[in-house]
């Protein structure tokens, strides 16, 4: 209560100020005023006081490990109960603290020598995972629990299921192998965490040419360096035919070494599959999943929807209907889809969005927003801080992470509540209007904002299993039921309103938009159908040919325009890092989430009842119950194999889609959860 006291105070300073807005919103719509007190103590990023300058990563680091020696003795000692599980859930949290942070620092902070802090830290406490996972007294601690049917029969259903999650990545990373092919499996691990960084880092990379291959008259379109024209995307949503032409063949030419690194990962991949007992990394990776095994799920998805494809010109599907993105800006400022949000959370959870004042070296960017998510009568939930804005050296995707999983702590008695970051690529409001969103960047928020409510609602007892560290192929569920609210009407007209005159958007220019979306709809499915392809022939056995001829062949199989000469557009593929054999979830969890929008929320998208349902069945329980149990429960019938197929041509399809003369265009999907390396049983920090 006094934490709602004291927000209430803070908000309605806020209000007399800006009375167009309410406090998130206002939070949002304007540039961040922060007071200098140079008496401030500096508390650190994210309030680990450690963290306040680069040298302080190791510091954090050798305080972790020097934790997790005593708690692995610890799980040595402890008698076979629920206090091993816990044992080994802390020894996780303890590394996942330090590493996911330094996961999202490494990519995020603009200072060069924190990045290089952060990935040395993510490097170090990533070898010391590795050789944990195959820790062969450290598993047997474990083994001994569960051998004991006695012992077994009293666990709760949470903590069985965690106990098996723990054993089940233990026996993916080889423990059963012999002393000297387990320090081979670590070390394809440990070479695997650099090709993983070294292509992530990479894909994200601008290609350049020099300034007198383009015409002069197009310079103005593109980054310059001194004589040198720089392409760090692709330009799909340009105008100029020939813009994009050139974005898309300069952005994706082949790069040898990066070529090289791709390829040497697939290997590796498929080397350690193999070491540890599976017929390939796919199998490896999809064994826990709702899929289960490579190709059962995305063979049903080609049988479907293989050349349902028609292919509209993306200028004519704007003018057809009227959507262009500069009609829908005026009406979407960000922090009016920010109070948007907040009402429909409101609504649905009882829960309110609440702008915080960061702290002196608390976040790492001076334009970071914090906010304190806050139940009606459950109190702080959790906190999310929302890097929205672009900055030099940002990756240009939307991203959660997650910095700090929730649990309840045995040591303290008290919940350790989720930390997220959001992290988006928008413009900063300028002196005349406030950042202004086009439908897709909003429903990107919407998507987005998903992942950290699935972080903040969930109330695991385990760390390891809290919000998105759930199967892959559920994880995207939360997000995508998100773009369903963020595209019908009565959600919209809660809080799309010019920012100028005040006045909401016209319900016409919404179903026009909504319209617009079914007339690439097949085409949207097939575009992600090729990628999932793609990725699950990546990761199957090798095929003796390069990873452009494999796409070339793919590309003609299961997609409707042809290859691009001289392109390798699989060198801009991120999500083969952190969805590695596990692209196609975008597709089933599309599938799920249309099941559970038609089946709850199409007749009332703001039921309390029905949110709450939602949150009780799903939400709640991150990866502590099998995916599916928790559709069930949601929607009261078992989802067959058909069921899920059945929804994907009617659902809300965002696939990136551009059918013009460049082909196709791919831009980071919304949703990329950065995976901590490979899956591992003590360090949690795959989702």
């Amino acid at each position: 209560m006094l934490y709602l006291v004291k927000h209430r105070s803070l908000l309605t300073h806020v209000r007399r100020n800006l009375t167009t807005w309410s406090p998130v919103g206002a939070a949002f719509n304007a540039r961040p005023h922060r007071k200098l007190d140079l008496f401030q103590k500096n508390v650190g990023l994210f309030g680990v006081p450690e963290l306040s300058c680069p040298a302080g990563f190791q510091v954090a680091t050798e305080k972790a490990l020097k934790n997790t020696e005593h708690l692995v003795e610890k799980a040595y000692s402890s008698s076979p109960g629920v206090q091993t599980v816990q044992c080994f859930d802390q020894l996780s949290d303890e590394l996942c603290k330090v590493a996911d942070l330094a996961d999202f620092i490494k990519v995020a902070h603009p200072d060069p020598a924190f990045r290089e802090a952060a990935e040395k830290t993510c490097i170090e406490i990533g070898t010391v995972v590795e050789k944990l996972n195959t820790n062969v007294e450290l598993c047997k601690s474990l083994k001994n629990l569960l051998d004991n049917p006695d012992i077994v029969a009293q666990l709760d259903p949470d903590t069985r299921r965690v106990a098996d999650l723990f054993m089940f990545d233990f026996e993916i990373s080889g423990i059963h192998l012999d002393d000297t092919l387990r320090k081979e499996a670590v070390a394809l691990h440990v070479k695997l965490l650099d090709l993983n960084n070294e292509f992530l880092v990479r894909s994200h990379m601008p290609n350049r040419i020099a300034r007198s291959a383009i015409p002069e008259h197009l310079h103005l379109h593109f980054a310059t360096e001194g004589s040198f024209i720089q392409i760090g995307g692709l330009h799909a949503d340009s105008p100029n035919d020939l813009v994009r032409e050139i974005a898309y063949r300069i952005y994706l030419y082949p790069n040898a070494e990066l070529m090289g690194c791709l390829e040497e990962l697939l290997k590796c991949r498929y080397k350690l599959a193999t070491l540890v007992g599976y017929e390939s990394y796919g199998h490896r990776a999809l064994k826990g999943t709702m899929a289960k095994t490579p190709g059962y799920y995305t063979s049903l998805f080609f049988f479907s929807h293989n050349r349902d494809i028609f292919i509209i010109h993306g200028v004519l599907r704007a003018e057809r209907y009227n959507i262009e993105p500069s009609l829908y800006s005026p009406y979407l400022s960000l922090g009016s889809c920010m109070e948007g949000l907040n009402n429909l959370f409101s609504q649905l959870y009882g829960v309110s969005l609440m702008s915080e004042q960061p702290r002196a070296g608390e976040v790492w960017s001076e334009d970071v927003r914090k906010l304190a998510v806050v139940h009606e009568t459950e109190g702080l939930l959790g906190y999310i801080y929302c890097d929205f804005f672009h900055r030099q050296d940002k990756p240009h995707q939307d991203c959660h992470f997650t910095i700090r999983g929730g649990r309840q702590c045995q040591e303290t008695g008290q919940y350790q509540l989720p930390v997220v970051v959001l992290m988006l690529s928008l413009p900063h409001p300028t002196k005349g209007a406030p950042t202004l969103l086009t439908p897709g960047m909003m429903e990107n928020l919407f998507h987005e904002m998903g992942h950290a409510m699935h972080s903040m609602l969930g109330r695991t007892r385990y760390q390891h299993v809290t919000g998105t560290r759930c199967a892959t192929d559920f994880a995207e569920v939360p997000s995508i039921l998100m773009e369903y609210f963020a595209t019908d009407y009565r959600v919209i007209s809660q809080f799309a309103r010019h920012y100028e005159t005040g006045q909401p958007l016209p319900e016409s220019m919404v179903a026009r938009l909504c319209e617009s979306k079914k007339v690439c709809g097949a085409a949207d499915t097939q575009l992600q159908i090729f990628y999932a392809v793609l990725d699950q022939i990546y990761h199957s056995k090798p095929q003796n040919r390069s990873t452009t001829e494999i796409l070339k062949d793919m590309q003609q199989k299961f997609y409707g325009l042809p290859y691009t000469p001289n392109t390798a557009w699989q060198l801009r593929f991120s999500h083969l890092i952190g969805y590695g054999a596990k692209y196609y979830s975008y597709l089933m969890s599309r599938a799920v989430a249309s099941m559970v929008w038609k089946q709850c929320f199409i007749e009332d998208p703001l039921n309390r009842e029905m949110g709450e349902r939602y949150r009780r069945e799903m939400l709640a329980h991150g990866g502590a119950k099998e995916p599916m149990l928790m559709v069930e429960g949601m929607s009261n019938l078992f989802a067959t194999n058909t069921d899920r197929i059945s929804c994907l041509p009617t659902n809300i399809c965002k696939a990136p889609f551009c059918a013009n003369s460049l082909r196709f265009r791919h831009s980071s999907y919304p949703g990329f959860l950065p995976d901590y390396g490979v899956v591992s049983p003590l360090a949690s920090c795959h989702i």
